[in-house]
C-alpha cells in the first residue's frame, strides 16, 4: 500500500520543488503554487503514479519524484481552470486567481506547465515526456471543448464525455501509464515505445481513464448534492457557469418543460449571480435530487469504476493493484452531506 511513509514523501519532495527550487527561479508563482498546495487535496494523481510503478513491478524503485510532477500538473490545471471559471474558492480556501489576479495567474500556470515539462524531459526517457505532452495538448482540447459547449441546454452525452475524457480522464490515465512505465523501464530494462503496448502498461492505462471519468462525472454530481463546507467551493458552480454535466443531462431528458425553461432562462442570464438567476439554480439543483437523474448519474459512476477495477485484471496480483482496485470503488461512495441532501450513493 502506499502508506504514510509514502504519503509524507511526496509532500515532501513536492514541497521541496516550490520551496527551493521553483521559489529561486520566482517567488511570486512559487508562493501562488505554495498558496494552492496548502489548501489540501486527495493527492489521487501521485497516489496512483506510485500504485502503478508498484503494481507493474514490485521490484521496481519508488519514484516520488515522478508522483511530485503528476500533482504540479494538476495544481496547474486547477489555477487555469479557477481563471476559467471565475472562481472565488477553490478548497475552501481563496483562489489564485481571487488573491492574484487573472493576469498573473494565467502566467503561473503556464510557467507552472513549463517547469515541470523541463524537468520531466531532462530526468525521465522516452515515451513519458511524449505521453506527458499529448495529455497536456487533450486536457487544453477538453477545456475549449467545454468552453463552447457552455449554455448549450441540448449538449449530447456522448459530447458531455468526450470533453470530461479529455480535461480529467487523460490526466489520471497518464498518471497511470507513466507509473507503469517507470516499472517496466527500470525493472525489466524495456524502453523506447514499445513498452507502452505491454499488458500491463496499457491495462494500467485503461483503468486511469475510467478512474478519471468516474470521478468527474462524481464530482459533477456532488456539485448539485453536496454544500459548500463539503465541496471547499459555493454549491452549483457548475449551473452558475452554465456547464452542462451528467445529472443535468439526464434531468433534462425526463422532459419536465418547467425545467427545461428554468435552465434556458439560467443560460440566457447575463449575471447567473442575481436574484432571478440564484431562484432558478435553486430550482434547477432541487428537480436534479428529486428525480431520477441521480440513480443515473449513480449507474454511470459505477459503470467506469467497475471497467477501472476490470482493467485491473491483466496486471498481476498484488498489494498495489488491491490498492488501486479499492480506490475505484471508493468512487462509488459519498459522505453524507451538511446539508442532508445524500447520506450515500443509492
Amino acid at each position: 500500500m502506499i502508506d504514510t511513509t509514502a504519503r509524507v514523501t511526496i509532500r515532501t519532495v513536492i514541497e521541496e520543488f516550490v520551496r527551493e527550487e521553483l521559489s529561486a527561479e520566482n517567488a511570486h508563482i512559487a508562493s501562488a503554487v505554495a498558496q494552492m498546495l496548502d489548501a489540501g487535496g486527495k493527492r489521487l494523481r501521485p497516489r496512483i503514479t506510485m500504485l502503478a510503478t508498484r503494481a507493474c513491478g514490485a521490484d521496481a524503485p519508488e519514484d516520488p519524484v515522478l508522483a511530485a510532477y503528476m500533482e504540479l500538473i494538476h495544481v496547474a490545471t486547477l489555477i487555469h481552470d479557477d481563471v476559467l471559471d471565475d472562481a472565488g474558492m477553490r478548497r475552501g480556501v481563496q483562489s489564485t486567481n481571487s488573491a492574484y489576479g487573472n493576469r498573473f495567474s494565467v502566467l503561473a500556470g503556464d510557467y507552472l506547465f513549463s517547469w515541470v515539462f523541463k524537468k520531466v524531459t531532462l530526468g525521465y526517457p522516452s515515451p513519458i515526456p511524449t505521453v506527458l505532452a499529448a495529455m497536456l495538448a487533450e486536457i487544453c482540447n477538453g477545456e475549449v471543448r467545454q468552453l463552447r459547449a457552455a449554455g448549450n441546454a441540448g449538449l449530447p452525452m456522448t459530447t458531455y464525455l468526450e470533453i470530461i475524457g479529455k480535461k480529467t480522464a487523460a490526466l489520471f490515465a497518464a498518471c497511470a501509464e507513466c507509473g507503469a512505465i517507470l516499472a517496466s523501464m527500470r525493472s525489466r530494462g524495456d524502453d523506447g515505445a514499445d513498452v507502452r503496448a505491454a499488458v500491463p502498461v496499457k491495462a494500467l492505462r485503461a483503468y486511469g481513464w475510467e478512474f478519471g471519468m468516474a470521478f468527474q462525472i462524481r464530482d459533477d454530481l456532488l456539485d448539485v448534492i453536496a454544500d459548500e463546507r463539503d465541496l471547499g467551493k459555493p454549491a452549483c458552480s457548475d449551473l452558475r457557469e452554465k456547464k452542462v454535466t451528467l445529472p443535468l443531462i439526464h434531468a433534462l431528458a425526463g422532459g419536465d418543460s418547467d425545467l427545461r425553461v428554468a435552465v434556458e432562462r439560467l443560460f440566457a442570464a447575463a449575471d447567473t449571480a442575481s436574484g432571478d438567476a440564484t431562484r432558478d439554480v435553486c430550482e434547477i439543483a432541487a428537480a436534479i435530487r428529486r428525480g431520477p437523474a441521480v440513480s443515473k448519474t449513480v449507474a454511470s459512476i459505477r459503470e467506469h469504476a467497475a471497467a477501472a477495477e476490470a482493467a485491473l485484471v491483466a496486471v498481476p496480483a498484488s498489494p498495489a493493484r488491491d490498492e488501486l482496485a479499492e480506490l475505484a470503488r471508493g468512487l462509488t461512495e459519498i459522505a453524507p452531506s451538511r446539508a442532508g441532501h445524500t447520506s450515500a450513493l443509492p
